[in-house]
C-alpha cells in the first residue's frame, strides 16, 4: 500500500511551502484538518495550486505572522 506523504519547507521570507501527493480516501479528512488547523495558528494569505496531472497532489504557500509582546 502507497504511503500518503506531505513535504515542508520554511523558505527564507518565512513561506511554508506544503507539497502533497494525492492523498487517499482514507487520509484525505485528517489531512485537510491538519493543513487547516496550521493555516489557523500560522496566518497570512493561503496560495494553493494544483500540480500536472502527471505530478498529482497540490502545492500550498502560507506566510508566517511574527508576533510581539
Amino acid at each position: 500500500m502507497k504511503q500518503d506523504n506531505m513535504q515542508y519547507e520554511i523558505l527564507a521570507d518565512g513561506t511554508i511551502s506544503i507539497t502533497t501527493d494525492q492523498v487517499s480516501a482514507t487520509n484525505h479528512v485528517s489531512a485537510d484538518k491538519l493543513l487547516a488547523e496550521l493555516f489557523d495558528v500560522v496566518g497570512g494569505t493561503v496560495t494553493t495550486k494544483k500540480r500536472s496531472r502527471l505530478a498529482g497532489g497540490m502545492h500550498v504557500h502560507t506566510h508566517d505572522h511574527i508576533h510581539q509582546h
